[in-house]
């Protein structure tokens, strides 16, 4: 893997600055109803696609997950510019303002979605790995889900399919403690999600995915693994979100000085002390790249701002791969 070098640690910092500010502008825009219908925001988070992007072979791994999607896209290399767009529904977006907030997906980067389905993508993730074990890829597919997905049935027998067929796949469950308003302390009797691998003899583990560095050294790992053709790994990264499940959340499950204390594990502020601690960057060059984040962001804004909603001709075009569709004409008309 590569080593953990100034040139990283100053990309990883302005890119999680990057991230955070493009989310906290999502908010901003849904209060203003440029972004509509269902919105879940990262906040808190960034150090997952951090380390995971630095443990993959860009030019041939992939992505998939739920529909916390705005910044797995982004670390796997898709235009920040074309996702605001998509989120705004524009035609110049990820799926030509077809997809929305749920549903970012990039086929150039391998970058397979965004799925609203709790649980739909795992399965999914495991079909992907199955195509790059039969075309001899040597490919690993990174399959995200959440903590409430881990409860759903498709899990175990998708980890029974992968592990008899030892598919080149990376489970990872981003827990990050809450199921919308519903504790992970509550739905199993258990709080150990990574230990659903044992079952299954699964090599499985829990990380600190607060902090880049131990997740991309347990994403390696896992990611060789699989590559080796020694089948899949189930992650359990540790994580918290600061803002809530979506924007219709209020919240009531968890007070402001839960997430308070959970901000002093900010993975951010945990990136930029390593980097002054390393003499690596001054205080007033990390500014710098603040600022740089803040006005790239706002370049987004200009470009979604600039670009033209689809035409409303296109509303059929994608609903059917077959033009000449029995009974489509009726439906024009």
């Amino acid at each position: 893997m590569k080593e953990f070098s100034k040139e990283v640690y100053l990309k990883w910092y302005e890119d999680m600055t990057m991230w955070r500010r493009f989310e906290d502008k999502c908010r901003s825009l849904y209060l203003k109803q440029k972004i509509r219908g269902f919105l879940h925001l990262y906040n808190g988070q960034e150090a997952i696609p951090a380390g995971f992007t630095h443990a993959m072979d860009l030019t041939k791994d992939s992505m998939i997950t739920a529909y916390r999607c705005h910044i797995h896209p982004m670390a796997m290399g898709v235009d920040p510019k074309r996702i605001m767009a998509e989120l705004c529904g524009k035609a110049t977006g990820t799926s030509g303002g077809m997809g929305g907030s749920m549903h970012i997906f990039s086929k150039e980067h391998r970058f397979y979605g965004g799925h609203g389905i709790v649980g739909g993508q795992i399965p999914l993730g495991a079909g992907i790995a199955f195509a790059d074990k039969y075309f001899d890829r040597k490919a690993v597919n990174i399959c995200f889900f959440g903590d409430g997905a881990a409860r759903q049935g498709s899990l175990h027998e998708t980890f029974n399919m992968a592990m008899n067929w030892k598919l080149p796949v990376v489970f990872v469950v981003e827990n990050n403690q809450y199921a919308m308003g519903t504790s992970v302390k509550r739905t199993a009797n258990h709080e150990d999600i990574y230990k659903l691998g044992l079952g299954y003899e699964m090599p499985c583990l829990a990380v600190d995915a607060m902090d880049p560095e131990k997740v991309a050294e347990a994403a390696y790992e896992a990611i060789e693994r699989a590559r080796r053709g020694d089948g899949p790994t189930f992650i359990e990264a540790r994580t918290y979100r600061y803002r809530g499940h979506s924007m219709s959340d209020a919240e009531p499950y968890r007070s402001k000085e839960e997430v308070a204390v959970h901000k002093n594990d900010d993975p951010i502020e945990l990136i930029k002390q390593r980097i002054l601690a390393n003499n690596w960057a001054t205080e007033e060059e990390l500014e710098a790249t603040d600022n740089k984040s803040r006005d790239f962001v706002e370049e987004c804004i200009d470009f979604m701002e600039n670009s033209p909603y689809p035409d409303a001709e296109k509303i059929y075009e994608y609903v059917y791969a077959q033009e000449d569709y029995p009974f489509l004409d009726k439906l024009e008309n």
